[in-house]
């Protein structure tokens, strides 16, 4: 990961620059073992920022660019602030760097003003990426090649990936666990993290999402009963009167404690439970979709290919089942293989991975 700021770093860069160090830099050897090997490249610029928004930390890390052309993966979680709104040059060694780490084939990813940086070493030209919505008209009228999308939490583009601000950064790091060694592995650090695992769309990504639980009304059990019953052709009408209430009200309960409608809920929790199924058996596609109650194999595809931009065939070879006692994991497997940054061969109508979200606070 690149640290442009080595001193005086402003309060949003340290948040920005701590969720990489929280997902990756920290070692979780009962979810995969060897974990990521993280590593702090400063670009060696140490001028002191005198801004008001420093917080007066100073970084220090053995790591350099001349670092980078090694790595799988690549991370530019923000710039200095002058480098966006002042239009100071980006040290040209670091853009440097970055077209030679992307040369040897890493997976180049920004978090929030990090994609000046990678548009700036033309890696984002002719592609759809986005960054913090207060930056998005700055990086659309600077750099004209990129597709600049102010409406997503991140872009997966296959080998080069960009996320909006602040907590976006978190979302995208996430989905790269998930990319890496799968849904299962995800969640349980999104459950240690005390996070959503993933935040599907809209005004959702700005809603509490804890579900209330001590009203009269909760919509708890209601929901425990379902993920139970996925396997069941199971309708709002269903929820509706197992919750001992009108579908209008479900409909605005759920919305208002989770941020999507019943039909919507209902497709997430199928679709991770499909996900679960491939991952942890063998069973035919067809019984994965039955048991998720998504119906046919064809149908399980179908949103398989709409909602996660992979096939269910091709999600089970990307993430074989493993036993931590016999099988090394995912990272461990491409490290004996030689392979340089980990992908999954998406279907040619496989679309890229972009969560949508259209409020001020990425």
């Amino acid at each position: 990961m690149v640290v442009t700021e080595d001193i005086a770093v402003p309060s949003w860069d340290l948040y920005e620059l701590s969720i990489p160090c929280t997902v990756f830099g920290t070692p979780q050897p009962d979810l995969a073992d060897p974990w990521y090997d993280l590593r702090l490249c400063s670009t060696g610029q140490r001028q002191q920022d005198s801004s008001p928004a420093g917080t007066g930390l100073s970084l220090q890390t053995r790591y350099g660019l001349d670092d980078l052309v090694g790595a799988d993966t690549v991370i530019v979680p923000s710039v200095p602030d002058p480098c966006v709104d002042e239009g100071r040059p980006l040290p040209p060694a670091l853009i440097t760097a970055l077209r030679h780490a992307y040369d040897a084939g890493a997976r180049m990813v920004s978090l929030c003003t990090g994609a000046f940086a990678l548009a700036e070493a033309g890696l984002l030209d002719g592609r759809r990426a986005t960054a913090h919505w207060m930056h998005t008209a700055q990086l659309a009228e600077r750099y004209p090649k990129v597709e600049v999308d102010d409406s997503v939490l991140y872009v997966d583009d296959g080998d080069v990936l960009t996320s909006a601000g602040l907590t976006a950064g978190l979302d995208l790091c996430l989905h790269l666990v998930r990319r890496d060694l799968g849904a299962h592995i995800a969640n349980q650090l999104a459950r240690r993290m005390v996070v959503p695992a993933h935040r599907p769309g809209g005004q959702a990504q700005f809603i509490d999402l804890s579900v209330p639980t001590t009203d009269d009304g909760s919509l708890g059990p209601v929901l425990d009963w379902a993920r139970t019953h996925l396997d069941q052709p199971l309708t709002v009408e269903d929820l509706a009167r197992r919750a001992a209430m009108s579908p209008r009200t479900l409909h605005r309960r759920l919305q208002a404690a989770t941020g999507t409608t019943p039909l919507q809920w209902l497709l997430n929790q199928r679709l991770g439970r499909a996900q679960n199924l491939l991952e942890s058996t063998d069973l035919p596609i067809e019984k994965v979709g039955e048991l998720s109650g998504l119906g046919t194999a064809n149908n399980l595809r179908h949103h398989f290919l709409k909602q996660i931009g992979i096939s269910p065939s091709n999600y089970r070879r990307a993430f074989p089942r493993t036993t931590p006692e016999s099988s090394p994991s995912p990272l461990e497997n491409r490290t004996q293989r030689g392979e340089r940054r980990p992908r999954i061969d998406h279907d040619a109508s496989d679309a890229p991975v972009t969560p949508r979200a259209t409020g001020p606070d990425d």
